[in-house]
């Protein structure tokens, strides 16, 4: 990014291949849950106080689905409180996205991908371009490379050592929003591999969530589990703790079995109206004594443990974990240890659920680091006129 207007610079053939991907399950841009709920979906140590509240308040949902509008592109809150293009496509809106900023100057130069950075009057930064080095100079660098998850996007984490190099602190990408694995017996996953328990309770450490959770051969998945991921990291033995029937106690489960005096595990599929995956579920959770007694099997219900062997790997996660750390950037999110860089997006070691977060995250965190790199170019471009 240079005096002469903006360079947007891609490892990949094209820009944007990530936003594409957000866009195969309908592009939740953003939720329209209320300001101080939405800021407290954030999380990763070191957060600064309030910083998720001032940089959404920067660029909140509303400025985001008028941002969207402004590109023709109509969106609309679901049953869920998320918040998807009336499309429930991101090609359409990259699109027009990519064409504005052509028509604003911004320059595109694909194929590109940063090795390195080097300070001096200007900033200059190293690439590699069809194996061969190339350099260009720039003001002010605003760093948006990602994660480390979806890496065929581009999204590879190979920024982490660049930085590294230069002396910026930067914790290890761990998998997020993601599966975990579970060895499970072969005869419970022919019955309940690819199936929902649907309307449960799974508990992490001190953490409960209420949703859905997935059952496939390599463990779970779901929007509940996902939530748990940091405490499920925090653990030394990683495991949930799962309330198959969350809306009844332990007495009320087992006077809905009623006077049986046995089959008690049976019966308590139609009984307490449970799935075949719930159902499943149960039975691999409990005891040989709890198939004999009610109360036994009520108990197993409420707390199904299971127990994780890990994450799945970070290449399939939603998101990642991890990144610089906060120690590393100022209120405006530059580099302390490197004036006039700046970094955004998931690069930064923050996380939040799935749901329209990541997204709302990733583009507030992006033009508080623009107008900062804005702000940074112009106090130097005053001192230096100040200067002559």
């Amino acid at each position: 990014m240079g005096g002469a207007g903006v360079t947007v610079f891609d490892a990949k053939p094209s820009v944007g291949r990530k936003f594409l991907v957000a866009g195969r399950g309908g592009l939740n841009l953003t939720h329209s849950e209320p300001i101080d709920r939405f800021a407290g979906r954030y999380g990763g140590p070191g957060t600064p106080a309030e910083f998720w509240t001032k940089v959404l308040a920067g660029f909140d949902a509303d400025a985001l689905r008028a941002w969207a509008a402004g590109l023709g592109t109509e969106t609309f809150v679901g049953t869920s409180g998320r918040v998807f293009p009336r499309e429930l496509k991101a090609a359409p809106l990259l699109r027009r996205w990519v064409e504005r900023l052509r028509a604003q100057g911004v320059r595109f130069l694909p194929r590109h991908r940063w090795s390195g950075l080097r300070p001096g009057a200007l900033w200059t930064l190293d690439f590699t371009v069809d194996g061969e080095p190339k350099a260009f100079e720039a003001d002010a660098v605003i760093l948006a490379l990602g994660g480390g998850s979806w890496p065929e996007t581009g999204s590879d984490g190979g920024w982490v050592e660049v930085l590294r190099r230069l002396g910026v602190a930067v914790a290890p990408l761990a998998p997020a929003n993601c599966g975990w694995e579970v060895v499970w017996p072969a005869g419970f996953l022919a019955r309940a591999e690819g199936l929902a328990l649907k309307n449960i309770t799974a508990r992490a450490g001190a953490q409960s969530v209420a949703g859905e959770l997935m059952v496939t051969r390599h463990g779970l998945e779901g929007g509940a589990l996902y939530q748990l991921g940091p405490a499920l990291r925090a653990l030394t033995s990683p495991e949930i703790t799962v309330d198959l029937k969350p809306t009844f106690a332990v007495d009320q489960l087992v006077a809905r079995l009623g006077t049986l005096r046995g089959n008690f595990l049976a019966e308590a599929r139609a009984r307490w109206r449970m799935g075949e995956a719930a159902h499943a579920m149960l039975a691999h959770c409990s005891t040989p004594e709890s198939f004999h007694s009610a109360k036994a099997l009520a108990i197993a219900a409420k707390e199904c443990r299971v127990r994780f062997t890990g994450p799945r790997p970070i290449g399939e996660a939603i998101s990642s974990a991890g990144g610089v750390a906060w120690s590393e950037l100022d209120g405006a999110l530059m580099l302390r240890r490197l004036p006039g860089v700046f970094v955004a997006g998931e690069m930064i070691d923050w996380e939040a659920p799935t749901g329209g977060y990541l997204m709302q995250g990733c583009f507030a965190t992006g033009t508080h680091a623009a107008r900062a790199a804005i702000a940074w170019n112009a106090t130097r471009a005053g001192a230096s006129g100040t200067a002559s």
